[in-house]
C-alpha cells in the first residue's frame, strides 16, 4: 500500500461521515464560503491519522490482529469513546476540532482495519458505515453494545479460525 493510496482511501471513508457537520458549518457564522476551510482542516486531521496508520501497519500474524481487534471492541464500551462520539456529534468551531473529536471516536474501528486488512474494500465500507450511523445516532446501549461484541467475537474468530475471517491476511 501507497502512502498517498492510504490518504485517498481515508478521505473516502471520513469525508461521507462529516456531511452533518460540514451542513451544520455552512449554516453558522460564516457561512458557506467557511466550507471549503472546514472540510480541508477535517480531511488534514485525518491525513495525518492515515499517515500514522500507514507508518504502523504491517501485516500481523493472527494472535497480534486479533489482540488490535478486541482491544477495539472494548475501546467501543469506554467512556472515552462516549465523550469523543458525543462531541464529534456537536457543533464545533474547526474542522480541525471536528477531526480530532471523530478520530477520537474512530480510532478502535481504525484500528481494527490495519490490523485485519488495510486494504480490504469490504472492511473499508464495513466501518466507513460503522463510522456513518455513529455520526448520526446518539449512543445507545441497545446499538453499541452488540457492535462491540460482535468486533470482540471478530477477534476471537481471528484466532479461532483466520480463513473465517473475510479479507484478513495475516502474515505468513
Amino acid at each position: 500500500m501507497e502512502m498517498g493510496a492510504s490518504v485517498a482511501m481515508m478521505a473516502a471513508m471520513m469525508l461521507p461521515a462529516a456531511i452533518p457537520a460540514v451542513f451544520r458549518a455552512a449554516n453558522g457564522r460564516g457561512g458557506v464560503r467557511t466550507v471549503p476551510v472546514f472540510v480541508g482542516s477535517y480531511l488534514a486531521v485525518w491525513a495525518l491519522v492515515s499517515v500514522v496508520v500507514y507508518t504502523l501497519y504491517r501485516t500481523h500474524d493472527a494472535v497480534a490482529a486479533a489482540a488490535v481487534v478486541i482491544a477495539a471492541g472494548v475501546y467501543e464500551l469506554t467512556p472515552l469513546k462516549r465523550y469523543f462520539r458525543r462531541r464529534c456529534r456537536e457543533m464545533v468551531r474547526s474542522g480541525i476540532e471536528l477531526g480530532l473529536y471523530c478520530a477520537g471516536s474512530c480510532i478502535g474501528l481504525m484500528l481494527m482495519l490495519a490490523a485485519i486488512n488495510a486494504m480490504s474494500v469490504t472492511w473499508m465500507a464495513v466501518i466507513a458505515g460503522i463510522v456513518f450511523i455513529q455520526k448520526l445516532l446518539p449512543a445507545k446501549a441497545a446499538l453499541d453494545v452488540p457492535l462491540a461484541l460482535a468486533i470482540i467475537g471478530i477477534g476471537i474468530l481471528i484466532v479461532a479460525a483466520p480463513s473465517a475471517v473475510p479479507g484478513f491476511m495475516p502474515d505468513m
